[in-house]
């Protein structure tokens, strides 16, 4: 076979070559921010708003894999496109997904608020979960708990009173271990939840009743005693019993830990701390509290998730709606 001796040669001027990629880049640099320096400047400002630290290298993490993954450098090369196909080849369940859908979208409406973006076109990127709604505590297993626990004993009262704080007010755990004497105003009869020890950072008063004022004055005073014990100086109302705060992570609290060690003890269900939030939530509703009033009282962000709290079964809706449709 005679070879075509030049057909497949080409001469070109690699320059051309060269200043087109080089243009290409300074274009994308100019116009758009690297992404390992949004990260970094988003980072300082979620640790000035008060978030937690993990909470901060979740986000940080979750949009590194994203850079990765897509072989990513800038913010403009976050598309649609790249989202899903990110969303595409993890291999992970779909609650996972969203999960990390969620933080990413925070990420990049943070970048939206930092004029980075011109607009928000990931919010229409959605994963559909089906979710599990988990019931609340029910009543009369808290009235249950509570005669069972020995309330002479400082634990048995602090977490009496601990659990009773958390299904009459619906506040988180983390919240309750952050809580101090300053919080409850004992002549108004409410507590008042400063931003910084609330998840959404808003201000936020809550009503209690008499029974909840008095065993507050009663525990401080056996706080007091620990306290003056171990030389510890604290305010925090819930206290371990060397006097030392409980303000740590949800799964390390001791209450947290207590209410497990109760469920097994007693045979009783749906008592840990969510379970008593969402039974707080339940009681507002049956009383006539319209969704978006619960929605404040647990400091949500949007209706949606209060709904998740409310456990309505089909009977329940069902004889709800006729006192409104049926004369």
């Amino acid at each position: 076979m005679t070879k075509k001796s030049g057909l497949f040669e080409v001469e070109v001027d690699l320059n051309l070559l060269k200043f087109e990629n080089e243009a290409t880049v300074k274009h994308v640099k100019n116009n758009s921010k690297m992404i390992k320096d949004a990260i970094q400047i988003v980072k300082r400002q979620m640790i000035s708003s008060g978030l937690r630290p993990r909470t901060i290298k979740d986000y940080e993490t979750i949009v590194n894999h994203l850079k990765d993954a897509q072989a990513i450098t800038f913010l403009n090369e976050i598309t649609l496109d790249s989202i899903y196909s990110w969303l595409e080849n993890m291999q992970v369940s779909k609650q996972t997904k969203l999960t990390r859908l969620k933080a990413l979208k925070s990420f990049l409406s943070k970048c939206y608020t930092n004029g980075w973006y011109e607009s928000k076109f990931w919010q229409d990127v959605n994963i559909k979960v089906d979710k599990k709604v988990k019931a609340g505590a029910n009543e009369k297993d808290v009235q249950l708990l509570i005669s069972l626990l020995d309330l002479n004993t400082f634990i048995g009262l602090r977490d009496a009173v601990a659990i009773l704080t958390m299904y009459k007010t619906g506040i988180r755990i983390n919240t309750l271990g952050k809580l101090e004497e300053k919080h409850i105003n004992f002549d108004e009869k409410t507590m008042v939840l400063e931003g910084e020890i609330l998840k959404n950072h808003k201000l936020l008063k809550l009503p209690i009743d008499n029974q909840l004022i008095q065993l507050y004055q009663v525990l401080i005073q056996q706080n007091n005693k620990i306290r003056r014990h171990y030389h510890q100086n604290n305010e925090n109302i819930f206290i371990s019993y060397k006097g030392t705060p409980l303000d740590t992570k949800s799964t390390n609290n001791a209450i947290s830990k207590q209410l497990t060690k109760y469920s097994k003890q007693f045979g009783l269900k749906n008592i840990n701390p969510h379970a008593l939030r969402r039974a707080f939530a339940k009681n507002l509703l049956s009383k006539g509290a319209n969704i978006a009033l619960i929605s404040k009282a647990l400091g949500h962000s949007n209706l949606e998730v209060t709904t998740q709290y409310l456990d309505l079964d089909v009977d329940e809706v069902s004889n709800s709606l006729r006192e409104y449709l049926i004369e």
